[in-house]
């Protein structure tokens, strides 16, 4: 395993250790003793990332982008009014849930054309006796992208049922949801957070408030260090014309703009989700239709392109049959399918390369590489704020054991881990509270990890530059930090950025070779 920069030396072995005696200690108290096993858990678990966001924000079909396959539902029906799980298996099963701990197997029904997956919840047979209502679902699918990273789908935020909208509440801000004498013990359920944004208003900005450093903070509810927001359904920000990511990027700009300066995000990222999934699993009947479709006049076309509707009319002269052309519009959407036709027309002359471009301009494949540098490189250091966070949590709610001799210790983790503060920092580097030129934050962002974790790239030189070469890089960094760090000028949160980027360009010369 990678060795971080950061992470304070076997941080996961540390929060195991803290986490086995306080089970020892409380091993006769019921509660904890649950919350502490499913505590522990989480260290030897994948990371958990939840997709969050408003109604309708393409939650669950960027999912399905993301995995490269039809595992999660995305029409309007029951199931995506509750937190469903998305775990590696080695053969595809869907499970029901109930508060109490029954289960339910859950029939999968695949419709068909160009409907994907249904999970049927209307005729439950639970492993107990009465009907239940269904408190989460577990998928588990053998999908290579969830070999390492547990997903969690959740309902809109901002969904009409005050219910479903405080089932993603209580994954992810669950002492803002609950009575006073628990919220001592709430801990979010995931490890970091991919928040949905189609458009920026105040319900959103209150609700990732919740989830970072805003009003849970103040109630005393740590939330996940990592958070990351997407322009979803970034195609139809420009109305499916062919410019329509380039207007995404601007709204995406803007965003993290507003984002970044509050601190809420690390970084904002425009994805078209419906085009990354259809590109995902691209048909050669679908390359040999946009490949007729190539030949027509391009007056003609976009003509016919004015709506899904008329293109799929059957009074309409395409040389592609109505019903393909239909499906064609709701697996790509006029800009996908406007997207593909330039491509062909520019000399993309196969179904595979066509499927690679069209990825690459969905935006999925940024978003994937934005996900491993702030989330999967940094899996460890996540999972252990977790899991520290909630024993913290249960050894404040739970005083007078031989388990209170471990608080400070757990305290002083959370507070000195220098992984936990560069991922803090990540996420305010654009505030207004700090004073740095542009080229200097540049140079800090990079000395943090926000480009990755690596030592090169951390001091911005080449994957095969001499070691001598990163040592001189990584002594002058630290002296010019700790200079900044030091300027009578420097506000308080400036001056603790300098030295967090000092300690970083420190840890980095430490796993340089002599």
């Amino acid at each position: 395993m990678r060795r971080e920069v950061g992470a304070a030396p076997g941080i996961v072995a540390e929060a195991h250790r803290l986490v086995g005696a306080a089970r020892a200690a409380l091993a006769s108290e019921p509660r904890p003793r649950a919350l502490l096993a499913d505590c522990a858990g989480r260290l030897d678990q994948p990371l958990r990332i939840a997709l969050a966001g408003s109604l309708k924000a393409g939650k669950s079909t960027l999912l399905n982008s993301l995995v490269g396959q039809d595992i999660a539902p995305t029409d309007a029906t029951e199931c995506t009014r509750v937190v469903t799980w998305y775990r590696y298996g080695s053969t595809p099963s869907v499970t029901a849930h109930a508060g109490d701990g029954a289960r339910a197997n859950v029939v999968v029904r695949r419709g068909g054309g160009t409907h994907g997956l249904t999970f049927d919840l209307d005729r439950l047979n639970w492993n107990a006796p009465a009907s239940r209502e269904v408190d989460h679902l577990e998928v588990e699918w053998p999908a290579a992208a969830l070999a390492h990273t547990t997903i969690i789908d959740t309902p809109g935020t901002s969904s009409l049922s005050r219910e479903v909208s405080r089932r993603t509440a209580r994954l992810l801000t669950p002492g803002a949801d609950m009575e006073q004498a628990e919220q001592s013990i709430a801990v979010p359920g995931a490890d970091a957070v991919v928040y949905l944004l189609r458009r920026l208003d105040a319900a959103d900005v209150r609700f990732l408030e919740r989830v970072g450093a805003g009003t849970s903070a103040a109630q005393g509810v740590s939330g996940p260090l990592g958070v990351v927001g997407v322009v979803s359904r970034a195609d139809e920000i420009g109305a499916g014309r062919i410019d329509a990511l380039h207007s995404a990027r601007d709204v995406a700009t803007r965003f993290a703009g507003e984002l970044e300066r509050t601190g809420l995000c690390q970084a904002v990222i425009p994805v078209a989700g419906l085009l990354a999934f259809a590109a995902a699993t691209l048909r050669q009947q679908e390359y040999a239709a946009f490949e007729a479709l190539a030949g027509v006049p391009v007056d003609d076309l976009s003509t016919a392109l004015l709506s899904a509707d008329r293109f799929a009319r059957p009074d309409v002269a395409l040389p592609v049959a109505p019903e393909l052309r239909a499906q064609l519009a709701e697996r790509f959407g006029l800009f996908g399918i406007r997207m593909a036709v330039t491509l062909i027309r520019l000399g993309v002359r196969d179904s595979a390369t066509l499927a690679a471009e069209l990825t690459n301009r969905s935006g999925v494949d940024e978003l994937r590489s934005v996900l491993d540098v702030q989330f999967g490189q940094r899996a460890d250091q996540l999972k252990a704020h977790s899991a520290l966070t909630a024993l913290a949590r249960v050894l404040t709610a739970y005083p007078g054991s031989e388990a209170d001799v471990l608080l400070p210790r757990v305290r002083t983790l959370l507070a000195d881990v220098h992984g936990f503060a560069e991922l803090r920092l990540l996420g305010r580097l654009r505030t207004d509270e700090l004073t740095l030129p542009p080229a200097d934050l540049a140079e800090l962002h990079r000395l943090i990890g926000g480009s990755g974790v690596a030592p090169h790239l951390r001091l911005g030189l080449p994957v095969d530059a001499a070691p001598s070469v990163q040592r001189d890089q990584a002594v002058a960094a630290v002296r010019k930090w700790r200079s900044r760090a030091r300027h009578p000028l420097a506000d308080q949160f400036t001056s603790t950025a300098c030295l967090t980027a000092a300690r970083s360009a420190e840890g980095t010369l430490g796993l340089l070779p002599e």
